[in-house]
């Protein structure tokens, strides 16, 4: 079992010009929208896998620009452990947690570094935080 495939098929930045000022809050979110199986050709042979669809957001408060982010990621899988996940995803759309767990960390990784660059070329704040260095207080 292993994530084996991402890309992007969706983004939209926007940046409004109203300058306001003040406090920024910044949300993210990430959501599976859908899961479908799909055959992938590995080599000589086809592999079954599941495609993950997702989208990514972050919203600025007060509302300055916003970020979105879609696309899929590719998650390989037996048979047998591929169509559990289709049945629980059919059924009331859930899926393992251990399985759940390693995509939404996959695509935060791919998501938050692709929002931070896009943030910068729009000139809005980065949606993560960054490290920042402090100066130390003088010694006495």
């Amino acid at each position: 079992m292993a994530v084996v495939g991402f890309g992007f098929n969706k983004i939209n930045v926007t940046k409004s010009d109203i300058g306001k000022g003040g406090k920024i809050n910044i949300s993210n979110n990430v959501s599976i929208v859908n899961i479908e199986p799909q055959d992938v050709t590995f080599g000589k042979e086809k592999q079954n896998t599941l495609k993950f669809s997702f989208e990514f957001t972050s919203k600025y408060d007060p509302e300055i620009g916003s970020i979105m982010l879609g696309g899929s990621t590719m998650f390989m899988s037996d048979p047998k452990r591929s169509k559990e996940i289709m049945e629980g995803w059919k059924k009331d759309k859930r899926v393992p947690k251990e399985i759940m767990t390693e995509i939404l960390n996959t695509v935060l990784t791919k998501c938050n570094v692709q929002a931070l660059i896009l943030s910068q070329d729009v000139n809005l704040p980065p949606p993560i935080p960054l490290p920042k260095i402090r100066p130390e207080a003088p010694k006495e």
